[in-house]
């Protein structure tokens, strides 16, 4: 019976390392494409601006097939709608919200409703709160990566909720009125 050359001690550790170049390389070109990798999640934890008493927190799943679930719960808001979107800087030092910027807009397009085609990447369905200023909503949404670093990543951005309801029509903002919580989208 022939017997197996043996592998020595350095040529094991180069198949190894191969395997391991293998696997960095994959996930590396997976980052490049934007694409979102298996189980990473997101989320933000909101804290009132200066003046308000808004809280709570967002999570962000990936969903397959491009899309994100987005599971929100908030208090301290007065009832009523609020305008709810990611803005496109992961700052949430000033007083009232403004260092988050505008509007997450990677593709360029008009504000408008989430549930249609033509709409901020950051653009998210109204969180409306009960008479107790308690807030919850789960949506799905397109558009948006979780991690990756492509254009459309919203890991570093922030989530912003707004004083008044979104209208969808008034631009760049949907008149959502002053920002009453804000939180970076950190990976979780």
């Amino acid at each position: 019976m022939a017997s197996m050359p043996a592998v020595t001690h350095a040529e094991s550790s180069k198949i190894s390392m191969r395997r391991w170049l293998l696997i960095v390389s994959l996930v590396g070109l997976a980052a490049c494409a934007g694409m979102v990798i298996p189980g990473m999640s997101a989320v933000a934890t909101l804290e009132p601006t200066k003046g308000n008493n808004a809280s709570g927190s967002v999570t962000f799943n990936p969903a397959g097939g491009g899309k994100v679930n987005v599971s929100v719960k908030l208090t301290g808001l007065t009832p009523g709608g609020h305008g709810f979107h990611i803005h496109e800087k992961g700052d949430c030092s000033s007083g009232d919200g403004m260092s988050a910027g505008e509007h997450f807009n990677p593709t360029g397009k008009r504000h408008g409703n989430p549930l249609l085609p033509d709409h901020h990447a950051g653009d998210m369905p109204m969180v409306v709160a009960d008479g107790s200023g308690n807030a919850s909503l789960t949506a799905t949404l397109e558009g948006i990566t979780i991690g990756g670093g492509g254009a459309t990543d919203i890991v570093g951005k922030s989530v912003i909720v707004h004083k008044d309801p979104d209208d969808y029509t008034t631009q760049p903002t949907g008149n959502s009125g002053a920002r009453v919580a804000c939180g970076v989208i950190r990976k979780s």
